[in-house]
């Protein structure tokens, strides 16, 4: 065998995924670890894709190629890429740029690094530093990852809703904190179901919630409001007061939040629930 027989072969035995793509997106060879990253069983299969059909975001194909033809290489560089089955796989892909034998194309010679394995967990543990372990929703520590979040995105529209569940202290005192935890959690369950999936419920207190409503104009964020009044009358596992408010200007998310929290005190001087109680005074 030689030298370049054994490099063949050591490419193909590599765990991580090795292909070459012509810069305008085909594909020209991979070894079998990359078949199985992209989910193709053959180079056939895979010669029918194009390098930009596995970008989970076309953007990060543009911002590839550019460094490419700036530096000629790149690595470690971060992105995710999305299967045919939709299965999206975290990687890190390391390449050069270099000219085939004629000189007259271009390609890209790469290694991708699966890292989805290491991407999840590193969500897992940052999100168990932001949820409240009583309830599941996000608590204060989202609130400041938000703030900084949407301190990058100019221009963008959000709601908040401050809810506050009624004479919450009278009912621990009465039935206890057992009781009363069991009604929080209830409460916290209510309130994701109240929600999109891209909306957030946080505790910001003991009997305190915020919902972030990211992206929602007035309209959304008083729908939202007004279907809550309804359910704290009728559905809900515990009574209580809200106030709501949208952004201003240019103001901080804590800002709209402080707003909001004024207006749930306006509605509790104006007009305070007579009683409160779970739905059959049992949790």
């Amino acid at each position: 065998m030689d030298d370049a027989d054994g490099l063949r072969a050591l490419v193909r035995q590599l765990p991580e995924g090795v292909y070459v793509t012509t810069t305008d997106g085909a594909f020209v060879d991979a070894n079998p670890a990359l078949l199985e990253l992209l989910g193709v069983d053959s180079i056939d299969a895979l010669r029918r894709l194009r390098a930009e059909d596995v970008f989970a975001d076309p953007a990060r194909r543009t911002e590839q190629l550019a460094l490419l033809r700036r530096d000629g290489a790149i690595r470690d560089f971060p992105l995710w890429i999305i299967r045919p089955d939709g299965e999206l796989r975290a990687v890190l892909d390391t390449a050069v740029l270099r000219r085939d034998g004629a000189g007259d194309v271009e390609l890209i010679h790469g290694l991708l690094l699966d890292v989805t394995r290491e991407r999840e967990l590193e969500a897992q543990l940052l999100d168990l530093g932001m949820r409240d372990a009583l309830t599941g929703c996000y608590n204060r520590h989202y609130l400041g990852d938000l703030e900084e979040r949407l301190a990058a995105r100019r221009g963008l529209s959000w709601g908040c809703v401050f809810i506050d569940v009624d004479h919450f202290k009278q009912y621990n005192d009465r039935y206890g904190h057992h009781a009363g935890d069991a009604v929080l959690s209830q409460m916290a369950r209510f309130l994701r179901g109240q929600l999109r999936g891209e909306e957030a419920v946080v505790r910001v207190g003991g009997d305190e919630f915020v919902l972030a409503l990211v992206g929602a104009d007035a309209r959304r964020t008083e729908a939202v409001a007004r279907s809550l009044e309804v359910s704290a009358r009728h559905t809900a596992p515990a009574s209580f007061s809200l106030g709501w408010a949208v952004r201003d200007g240019a103001e901080r998310f804590e800002r709209t939040m402080q707003r909001a929290d004024q207006n749930l005190l306006r509605v509790r001087v104006e007009s305070r629930s007579a009683a409160w109680a779970p739905a059959d005074e049992t949790p």
